[in-house]
């Protein structure tokens, strides 16, 4: 690998979450790499419809069909309930054009939904003035993921709601490698009172040490409650059968018609329920410590140019996050959403169950960050 392509796995992880705001854990993306942006077109509607699982399935589907274009090579990614964004070195770029592609087919074929997808040059960003750091947060020993600062980010997924570097939809029928994608769990309950997604972006024109320090009193106060606000239960999510997400698994099997791809993940479903349920070690599966892994490698909390987080909270640290980011907002620090529902949920992305790095996507049950967002572009026109 040229020293571009191994930027990312340079990086130190760090891993304590409170630190996430120091400009010292972000390193400059290369100048000849690109970011990949995806979002669901009318997602307020399709979350109106209760179609959360469908939604969060074809975010998570980005991040899949690139990391199996790119053979399981690690590259940073975030995701964001309602899409997702990425950036890869210049080597990889085509393949994950193709992905882009297919995914935004896949989507629209199989989950009946719209997906944008673009690719921005890193060089078009910073002729902005804006600039793309990465840093990787390691939640636990098993594995990290990237978070992103500079101003880039937003400033792509904006280009790309504009119609610009638009990736366009591969042809009918194209079915991108989603292996590894599912999301059998069922919803998580709250513990403590309610599940609250929370979006918070800076200002225009904000100064980044007011804005620091905004962040860092949120972390500080949901560092305070039980496990850092975690969403998933310590024993893991639940699980049933058959699973909630059949169908939208099904739909990610690749040959054959529907109803015979149906057929085998009930089968596989039903097996992997068994052993999770009676707890059965199996070819070096050991279901408790894949449960906790599950736990340990859920993204419940992650910055990407913004912090968005998934939280089970008390209602009393719901009045405290809402009345600090109120006061942020009158003082012209920040523009932020907060949504408050019942549950969480899961969209999974384990290429192998025999590995500790298996990722688990976390969003509300009830609109999540689309909701969230919402939320805050109605600020935003309260403002304007």
């Amino acid at each position: 690998m040229t020293s571009g392509e191994s930027f990312y796995g340079s990086i130190p992880v760090f891993r304590g979450f409170t630190s996430l705001m120091d400009p010292a854990l972000y390193s400059r993306l290369p100048d000849d790499w690109s970011i990949g942006v995806a979002d669901i077109v009318d997602s307020t509607k399709a979350i109106a419809a209760q179609r959360y699982k469908a939604v969060n399935m074809a975010g998570a589907a980005v991040i899949a069909a690139v990391t199996n274009a790119l053979e399981g090579r690690e590259f940073p990614f975030v995701f964001g309930g309602d899409g997702a964004s990425f950036a890869v070195a210049p080597s990889d770029v085509e393949r994950a054009r193709e992905a882009l592609a297919a995914t935004a087919t896949w989507v629209r074929e199989d989950l009946d939904l719209k997906m944008r997808v673009a690719l921005v040059p890193v060089g078009a960003i910073r002729a902005q003035g804006l600039d793309v750091r990465v840093a990787r947060f390691g939640p636990s020993a098993n594995l990290s993921y990237a978070m992103f600062s500079g101003g880039g980010l937003a400033w792509a997924d904006a280009a790309m709601k504009r119609g610009e570097f638009a990736v366009a939809e591969a042809p009918a029928g194209t079915q991108p490698d989603l292996s590894g994608l599912s999301c059998r769990f069922e919803v998580m309950p709250s513990a403590r009172g309610l599940i609250l997604s929370v979006l918070v972006m800076p200002a225009r024109g904000v100064d980044p040490h007011a804005f620091r320090k905004v962040i860092e009193d949120i972390i500080h106060l949901v560092e305070r409650s039980p496990d850092g606000g975690r969403p998933v239960p310590p024993q893991g999510p639940p699980l049933k059968w058959p699973p909630q997400g059949l169908e939208f698994e099904a739909r990610t099997k690749r040959g054959g018609p529907l109803v015979a791809r149906r057929a085998r993940v009930l089968a596989y479903t039903l097996f992997v329920y068994l052993i999770m349920r009676f707890d059965l070690n199996v070819g070096g599966f050991v279901p408790n410590v894949y449960k906790r892994q599950v736990v340990e490698n859920s993204d419940f909390r992650k910055y990407d140019d913004g912090l968005r987080m998934i939280l089970d909270c008390t209602p009393q640290l719901e009045r405290a996050l809402s009345d600090r980011l109120a006061a942020a907002a009158r003082d012209g620090v920040v523009r932020y959403g907060l949504y408050p529902q019942d549950a969480a949920m899961m969209t999974c992305f384990t290429p192998s169950a025999l590995r500790s790095d298996h990722v688990h996507f976390i969003d509300g049950a009830r609109g999540g960050y689309a909701s969230a967002a919402t939320a805050l572009k109605a600020m935003m026109a309260g403002a304007s």
